[in-house]
């Protein structure tokens, strides 16, 4: 957890993709992400926390379904939202929390 929290609390935005493996919808979240990052480069950290390996992650921000995405600066969050969203939609999000 103490690791997550050093990850979260960096100056430049961090998406965090809740998932899991058995998870349908969460297969399609990861090329949308690798999408964002490769138009975003190093404008954005993006780091996948599987929700059955790290339930004490889940628990603390309330992970009530996968796929779920959460944008953190600065250690607060800023964006929380579950279900698969389109990379366009994801880049405005980012770049509005720069």
């Amino acid at each position: 957890m103490s690791r997550f929290n050093d990850i979260i609390n960096d100056n430049r935005p961090v998406l965090v993709d809740f998932y899991a493996d058995w998870c349908q919808p969460c297969k399609m979240v990861s090329p949308i992400l690798s999408e964002v990052k490769k138009s975003m480069g190093e404008k954005v950290r993006i780091i996948k926390i599987d929700v059955d390996k790290n339930p004490s992650i889940a628990s603390k921000y309330n992970i009530r379904g996968v796929p779920t995405l959460m944008l953190f600066k600065n250690g607060q969050l800023k964006f929380n939202q579950a279900g698969v969203i389109p990379a366009e939609e994801i880049k405005k999000i980012i770049l509005a929390n720069q």
